[in-house]
């Protein structure tokens, strides 16, 4: 993968560069510029890169001007102190909209969204004119570029803090930091609270993950969602598995597949 980096800031700069190592070990970063004007004048004298990872901010003004400007076909992630440039990054090719300090699992989860969508850029709507958000959609706009404005939209949309569960005939509102894990059974999910309780939901693993926040949640197989404070150590298992150990502990032993193991880490770490 071959990436291209708009930051103006050095130290910033140096820790995406890191997180990219640690995420895409593959990943090759073609330039790193700090101005609109660099980054207009790279963009018409090389090959489209495989991605672009792009400040918000940069040292001559904002990048988004670079997408009003030109015409990159490039899928971008836009990283920023700020959430007031959201709308706007809708018009580029945006894959996520991630808030510094970037996170590890932040830029992983974004990467993930990324690979999902290959191959969409080459489909076209074929539709009247409509508008989502304000934002014009053509008969020319591709489908990824309508994933990318709801997906954004769901960044946008805060993550859930409470849940409303049922005790008996009461209804009860549950802070996301009591939570522990979440675990589905025989289309069943069962939420686990820190103190032991348990609750029954009326939600799939699928909706929770759109749900919770990625930086405290994580699902570490098809049964099971846990929140980072019940994990409380990992042990190496047969065939690059992870047996984890969860508070409270669940009847059945939580493993990690092997293809999911460095990410469990990645997230463990932050």
């Amino acid at each position: 993968m071959t990436i291209l980096l708009l930051e103006d800031e050095y130290p910033a700069a140096e820790r995406l560069q890191r997180l990219l190592t640690q995420a895409v070990p593959e990943a090759r970063v073609l330039a790193v510029l700090d101005t609109v004007a660099s980054a207009l004048a790279w963009l018409a004298a090389h090959p489209a890169p495989d991605l672009i990872l792009s400040d918000i901010q940069l040292a001559d003004g904002l990048s988004l001007e670079i997408w009003e400007q030109a015409v990159v076909p490039s899928p971008v992630i836009f990283t920023t102190a700020f959430d007031a440039y959201a709308i706007r990054a809708f018009q580029a090719n945006s894959v996520a909209y991630l808030l510094k300090p970037v996170k590890l699992a932040e830029l992983q989860a974004a990467l993930a969204k990324l690979r999902q969508w290959g191959g969409l850029h080459e489909l076209r709507v074929r539709s009247e004119e409509l508008r989502v958000d304000g934002i014009p959609i053509t008969p020319n706009s591709s489908l990824q570029t309508l994933n990318s404005i709801e997906r954004l939209l769901d960044t946008l949309r805060p993550y859930k803090t409470r849940f409303l569960v049922r005790q008996g005939e009461q209804l009860l509102p549950l802070p996301v930091a009591e939570i522990a894990w979440f675990l589905s059974r025989n289309e069943t999910v069962t939420l686990v609270a820190a103190d032991g309780r348990r609750f029954v939901l009326d939600y799939t693993l699928e909706q929770l993950e759109a749900l919770l926040d990625p930086a405290r949640f994580f699902r570490l197989n098809r049964q099971l969602i846990a929140q980072l404070p019940a994990v409380r150590r990992l042990h190496p298992h047969f065939g690059g598995k992870l047996l984890v150990d969860l508070h409270p502990a669940p009847s059945e032993e939580v493993l990690v597949s092997r293809e999911k193991a460095s990410a469990v880490k990645a997230w463990l770490e932050g």
